[in-house]
């Protein structure tokens, strides 16, 4: 079973993840931040990961630090489960329904971050969630995790369904990607022999 837990403290938060990629989509989500909990517990119940988070920041400044560093220490326990990526099919891609918002997102598990980025949110706010750190939480996860990954809004015009439509394709990009491929399982899947 391929797992890990990180444990990040900085001035500005607490925090402490432990994943599971082969689960059944149990969460228990603590961010201090609401919208931010609904988003990681569809995006576990869609990759059918499991996952534990708990963070205590200085959200009385704002979200941003949290979710920030909440993306970074996640994208670590995936980089560290994911160990040297030997039989992983590496690659994943979803278009995904959510009402009238489409999102297409894709996924390769390169070894190297980067994040493209195309949702184009109308509003400033979902509730007190600043609609900007989507894209923190995006960026931050995908460098640590060594994910290529991009993003792009098809359609939509609900912000909460543009928000949550990515949560719950680039979970299901990740559902593939992370899969063991029987027929590559002893193998790194690339022609350099490291990822």
């Amino acid at each position: 079973m391929r797992s890990a837990e990180v444990i990040r403290k900085t001035g500005e938060t607490d925090i402490r993840v432990k994943l599971i990629l082969e689960g059944s989509g149990k969460s228990e989500i603590g961010t201090g931040i609401g919208f931010l909990d609904h988003m990681l517990t569809l995006f576990v119940r869609h990759g059918r990961f499991d996952l534990e988070v708990s963070c205590k920041g200085d959200t009385y400044v704002d979200d941003h630090h949290s979710v920030e560093d909440i993306g970074i220490a996640l994208g670590k326990a995936f980089d560290q489960a994911l160990a040297d990526r030997k039989g992983v099919v590496r690659y994943g891609s979803t278009i995904l329904p959510m009402d009238e918002s489409l999102i297409l997102s894709a996924v390769d598990l390169s070894g190297r971050g980067l994040l493209v980025y195309d949702l184009r949110i109308p509003a400033e706010k979902v509730g007190t969630f600043d609609t900007e750190l989507t894209e923190e939480f995006f960026r931050a996860f995908a460098h640590n995790a060594g994910a290529t990954l991009h993003i792009k809004q098809l359609d939509g015009k609900n912000s909460h369904h543009i928000i949550e439509g990515a949560f719950k394709s680039v979970a299901r990009s990740l559902r593939t990607a992370v899969a063991i491929d029987p027929d590559f399982a002893g193998e790194i899947p690339s022609t350099k022999g490291v990822l």
